[in-house]
C-alpha cells in the first residue's frame, strides 16, 4: 500500500495539477439557471462523468476531487463514478466538510463543519478507493476583519481535519483561502495570507500532522475583485513566491493554487510566471475549479454534440495550466 507520503508525490507529478471537481448539485444548477437552462434529474451525474471520464486527463490531471453526492452515483451502465475517475488513471479525492457556517461571536465571519463523524466517513471513503482529502476556509477581508479569533478557528478545524485523513491513510489538502472578494490592496492580501498560513502550519504540527503526506492549497495573492488598482502578473508571482517562502515548510511536498474566481487565461498566466521565474523547495501546480470548468460548461450548454465538445474544452484547460506548472504556457498556444 503507498504511504502518505507516495500519494502526496503522485499528485504533484511533475506537469500536472489537480480538478477541483467537488461542487454540489445545487451548484451546478445555479450556473445552469443563470444561462437560462434548467437541470433535470441526471444533468449532475451527466456533468460529473463528462468531466471525470474525459479521455486521456491523466496526461495532465493527477486528482479530481469529488464531492460526497458524486460518489453514490453511478453511470446510466451502472459503474461507480468513483471508479470512472480510477480507470481514467486519476485518483479520486474527496471534499468531506458539510459547508460553511457563521462563526459563532465573529459577525461577518465563518468556519468549515462536518468533523463530526468525519472518522466514519473518511473509513467508508478509503475503501471506496479514495486517495486524498481537501478542506477548504474562507478568509474575507473586510472592516475589521480578518480576527485572530477567526484565523485560529479555522487554522484547528484544519488541522482537525488533516490529522483525521491521514489516520484512515487518506493525503490531505489543506485549503487556508483568503477570498476575492473586497476592494483591498495586493499588499493586503500578502499580510493576511501570511498570517492565516502561518497559523495553519502552528495548527498541523500542534496536531501531529506529517507534512511529508500532506500538501497545500493556497489563494494567490492578488489584489481584491473590486480594488480599482489590479496587481500585473509579476507582482502576483512575486508576492505569492514570497508569501510561501516565508510561511511553507519545505517539508510539505507541494502547493497546489486554487483559481479564487480569477479569469482562466490570468490564473495560468500567474501560475507560469511563478514556475518560469522562481526556484522553489515546492512543486507549484493547479487545483483549479471554475478556471478548469468555466470553458467546459459553456461548451456543453451551447455544442449540439456537447458531451465531447465539453470534454475537448477541459483537456485544453488542463493541458494549458499543465504546461503553465513547468514555466512553458504562452499566450500564443491559447490560440
Amino acid at each position: 500500500m503507498s504511504t502518505l507520503a507516495d500519494i502526496a508525490q503522485t499528485l504533484i507529478t511533475k506537469q500536472k495539477g489537480i480538478l477541483a471537481g467537488d461542487q454540489p448539485d445545487w451548484h451546478l444548477a445555479e450556473r445552469l439557471k443563470a444561462h437560462d437552462i434548467t437541470a433535470g434529474d441526471n444533468t449532475y451525474r451527466d456533468w460529473c462523468n463528462l468531466l471525470f471520464s474525459t479521455p486521456n486527463l491523466s496526461d495532465d490531471v493527477s486528482g479530481i476531487i469529488m464531492h460526497p453526492q458524486a460518489t453514490e452515483l453511478s453511470t446510466e451502465d451502472g459503474k461507480s463514478l468513483v471508479d470512472v475517475i480510477i480507470d481514467n488513471g486519476i485518483y479520486p479525492g474527496i471534499s468531506p466538510s458539510t459547508g460553511l457556517v457563521p462563526l459563532a461571536g465573529a459577525e461577518g465571519e465563518v468556519v468549515g463543519e462536518g468533523l463530526d463523524g468525519l472518522r466514519d466517513r473518511f473509513a467508508k471513503y478509503a475503501e471506496m478507493g479514495v486517495k486524498f482529502s481537501k478542506w477548504r476556509t474562507a478568509i474575507r477581508i473586510g472592516d475589521g476583519i480578518p480576527s485572530e479569533y477567526a484565523i485560529s478557528a479555522n487554522a484547528y478545524v484544519l488541522a482537525q481535519f488533516a490529522a483525521l485523513s491521514q489516520e484512515a491513510g487518506i493525503v490531505p489538502i489543506v485549503e487556508p483561502e483568503v477570498e476575492l472578494l473586497g476592494d483591498h490592496t495586493v499588499e493586503t492580501c500578502f499580510e493576511v495570507t501570511e498570517w492565516l498560513l502561518k497559523r495553519t502550519f502552528e495548527a498541523l504540527y500542534l496536531h501531529r500532522v506529517e507534512l511529508e503526506g500532506t500538501l497545500l492549497k493556497a489563494n494567490m495573492v492578488v489584489s481584491g475583485k473590486d480594488c480599482p488598482t489590479q496587481a500585473d502578473v509579476e507582482t502576483v508571482a512575486d508576492l505569492t513566491v514570497n508569501v510561501l517562502k516565508r510561511t511553507v515548510p519545505p517539508a510539505i511536498p507541494g502547493v497546489v493554487f486554487l483559481s479564487g474566481g480569477q479569469a482562466d487565461d490570468k490564473a495560468t498566466a500567474h501560475l507560469n510566471a511563478m514556475n518560469a521565474n522562481y526556484d522553489t523547495p515546492w512543486a507549484l501546480t493547479f487545483s483549479y475549479a471554475r478556471a478548469l470548468q468555466r470553458k467546459p460548461l459553456e461548451a456543453w450548454q451551447d455544442k449540439a454534440d456537447k458531451f465531447s465538445a465539453g470534454q475537448d474544452a477541459l483537456k485544453h484547460r488542463a493541458h494549458m495550466n499543465a504546461l503553465a506548472s513547468v514555466g512553458e504556457w504562452s499566450e500564443d498556444l491559447e490560440k
